[in-house]
């Protein structure tokens, strides 16, 4: 498969994410999921010739689409290790970050990556980083039922988690599971065809979400995030499933990952940060009608107090 920028992925919400980030001319910012560089070009563009850009991807598809701009610099790693790696370069405070949790459309089109049940001989891999990592197939052929039930009833958010976690270890007793199509045949009894497609994404998600650790990868994020934001500085989220929409809420409500509101002495909120937009900021019809993977997004932003 030939990897563009225009093919890796259509930014989602592009103008409304980029100017909640309220870009200074000099500003230091970064774009935790660089993907194929759309939401980059734009912060590049409203960025002066002083302003810097790191970009983060551990997709090794991703260094295909990297901009030709001295302003810019490209980090092959997971965004959980934004502060570390901030450290490394010198930068102690930053003026934005910008991150677009969808899974690219390059990852769901591609079929070796396993990424979509379009694919029926597709392997059951689903590692963002194909480097390293066990992948679906590992989570489906070694968890035990009750492990593959949580993953299932956690990140998939499946009613029937623990019956699909059941005739999983069944069919995987026969033969090991390794496609798209195996996961489907093994479960497939239990889904209703009105909600099959549904439900099978649901699936996909769950262990796609076990597979790259993204819960944890994202409060890593946002945790380094608000340490390293400069007061004032913006944050820029777009969320896709309830799971990590309500744990980015929680973050710039409250400062953490609970949610949990905490005062000091004196009965003030200690929470860092500010949201900007109390009204979650969907993509409109038009968008939608262009991009249908943008149908679920969610984008809220928060100011550095």
């Amino acid at each position: 498969m030939i990897v563009t920028a225009e093919t890796y992925h259509v930014p989602v919400l592009l103008k409304e994410s980029i100017d909640g980030l309220a870009i200074r001319s000099g500003g230091v910012y970064i774009d935790a999921t660089f993907g194929g560089g759309g939401h980059s070009r734009e912060v590049l563009r409203r960025l002066g010739p002083q302003g810097h850009l790191y970009g983060f991807d551990q997709d090794a598809d991703a260094e295909k689409n990297i901009v030709s701009d001295d302003r810019f610099t490209f980090v092959r790693s997971n965004f959980r290790y934004v502060k570390q790696w901030m450290r490394y370069f010198g930068v102690e405070k930053i003026d934005g970050l910008l991150a677009d949790l969808g899974v690219s459309s390059h990852h769901f089109d591609d079929e070796t990556r396993g990424f979509s049940f379009r694919f029926g001989d597709a392997p059951l891999d689903m590692r963002m980083n194909k480097r390293s990592g066990m992948t679906a197939a590992d989570v489906v052929n070694t968890y035990s039922e009750e492990q593959l039930a949580d993953v299932l009833y956690l990140y998939g958010e499946l009613k029937q988690a623990r019956r699909m976690a059941a005739l999983i270890v069944k069919a995987r007793s026969q033969q090991p599971i390794v496609t798209a199509g195996d996961l489907m045949q093994a479960v497939g009894t239990l889904f209703r065809q009105e909600r099959e497609k549904k439900d099978m994404a649901k699936l996909f998600q769950a262990l796609r979400i076990e597979v790259n650790h993204e819960m944890e990868s994202l409060k890593e994020l946002l945790s380094g995030a608000v340490e390293l934001l400069a007061d004032g500085g913006r944050l820029s989220v777009i969320t896709y499933h309830s799971l990590e929409d309500r744990l980015v809420k929680n973050m710039m409500r409250a400062g953490n990952a609970e949610g949990r509101l905490e005062q000091d002495f004196f009965g003030r909120s200690t929470a860092p940060l500010r949201i900007v937009n109390n009204k979650v900021i969907i993509p409109d019809e038009a968008e939608q009608q262009r991009n249908p993977r943008s149908r679920s997004a969610k984008l809220r932003i928060a100011e550095k107090l």
